[in-house]
């Protein structure tokens, strides 16, 4: 393989333009961005994407999940490809930059390599995978974990959103369904590029996060049932308050997180309240936990002691209790060689950079299943991210992307 310099960069002003022109779809109302998953502001993206795709003379694949797969071709038609990518799809009030920053990363990567007329042993893909976000549809990373057979194709396109609307029916409606069998395509390595949706990196004046491992997590949904009842009327010690086991078991999430620190979090994230009226007692809430760690036994202890403990509460207060398992992935441990090929990238660009534990799910962590992947992230201002003032800088960006394009080309080979 030819020599990587260390003046090999990616067109920073570029992919900045390409940023800031996919924001213009699905705007937020603060800044920010609300491009759902298989919404028409998604296939408006896709369908920009594409555009620019076809521009860099790449071949677009698309699978039966509406995943996208941009192929640049490689020297050795028998080479596995190299996979670069994330998603396009983002909260209802998310930033511009989760998720895509690495799928135009990517495609800045086949930019750049096109104006230098570099070439590669390996093919390179730019993937685009759908509903990482699992906001709309959950859970999160939807299509990945179809594609690594963590969850069946029919399963997936039966989840319904908040207005009972199908996932499947939804893609089919915003022409994304792909003849391509989901989880066919082989792969030598997959790398994301992301923001670090955590404060560590701008904290330490790091320019580059080398992902070591990420965390796993459980998503759990309650549902607390006890009596609708006038505020104002019903005696205190006669209520069965829905809102107050709510409250309860809220506190026992933040003990049980607290119990297993530094590492370990967990939050009430999404709750539903009803009839949710200002002078009756709730009824009936339903709500999500998210516990995360990096470590198994303290992820499932976790979830062991809620489950445990959470029904007294319930019982002590009157209410009836139902738990439901919505989201799970185990701890991730990413690739040895593509770690490597990240950290030597940035150390080779002369990018300062440090270890780090993925706080979030990505794709990659489903992919790491079964090839070698690795991550690469940059800052982002006061660590904010699912939030429409989540903001970087032009130059992490470019910094994330440099280091991603030399973790890439160390992959797939440049041919002399």
């Amino acid at each position: 393989m030819a020599k990587l310099g260390d003046n090999l960069k990616i067109n920073g002003d570029r992919l900045w333009d390409s940023l800031m022109e996919m924001a213009q779809i699905g705007p937020g109302i603060a800044g920010g961005n609300n491009r759902q998953t298989v919404t028409d502001a998604d296939s408006e993206g896709r369908h920009l994407f594409k555009r620019w795709c076809d521009e860099a003379g790449l071949t677009m694949g698309v699978d039966k999940m509406g995943t996208m797969f941009a192929r640049r071709e490689g020297t050795d038609p028998d080479a596995l490809p190299v996979y670069v990518g994330s998603h396009l799809d983002t909260q209802p009030t998310g930033g511009k930059y989760d998720g895509v920053l690495g799928v135009l990363g990517g495609l800045e990567i086949v930019r750049t390599l096109n104006d230098l007329g570099i070439k590669t042993k390996h093919p390179i893909v730019v993937t685009n995978w759908t509903n990482e976000e699992g906001t709309r549809f959950a859970p999160a990373m939807l299509a990945s974990g179809v594609f690594v057979g963590m969850h069946e194709l029919d399963w997936a396109y039966d989840r319904e959103d908040a207005k009972g609307l199908k996932f499947g029916d939804e893609l089919k409606r915003i022409g994304w369904v792909g003849d391509e069998e989901v989880g066919l395509r082989k792969m030598k390595a997959f790398f994301e590029l992301h923001i670090e949706q955590g404060p560590i990196l701008e904290a330490e004046g790091k320019d580059i996060g080398v992902v070591t491992h990420g965390q796993g997590l459980w998503w759990l949904q309650v549902t607390l049932t006890g009596k609708d009842s006038h505020t104002g009327s019903t005696p205190m010690p006669m209520r069965k308050n829905a809102g107050l086991g709510m409250a309860r078991m809220t506190e026992l999430v933040h003990q049980i997180a607290m119990s297993h620190q530094p590492e370990a979090v967990g939050a009430i994230g999404h709750c539903d309240v009803y009839p949710n009226s200002r002078n009756v007692i709730p009824g009936k809430v339903v709500f999500t936990i998210d516990f995360r760690s990096p470590h198994q036994d303290v992820l499932d202890a976790m979830k062991a002691r809620f489950e445990a403990e959470a029904p007294k509460i319930a019982e002590e207060l009157g209410l009836g209790f139902e738990i439901e398992v919505t989201g799970h992935f185990d701890p991730v441990t990413f690739d040895e060689n593509c770690v490597a090929a990240v950290r030597n990238a940035a150390e080779r660009l002369g990018y300062s950079h440090r270890d780090l534990v993925s706080g979030a799910g990505h794709d990659a962590c489903w992919i790491n299943r079964v090839y070698p992947t690795a991550m690469v992230m940059c800052p982002c201002v006061d660590g904010l991210s699912h939030n429409e003032a989540e903001d970087i800088s032009k130059e992490w960006a470019a910094a994330g992307a440099d280091v991603l394009l030399h973790a890439v080309l160390e992959t797939a080979e440049i041919v002399e």
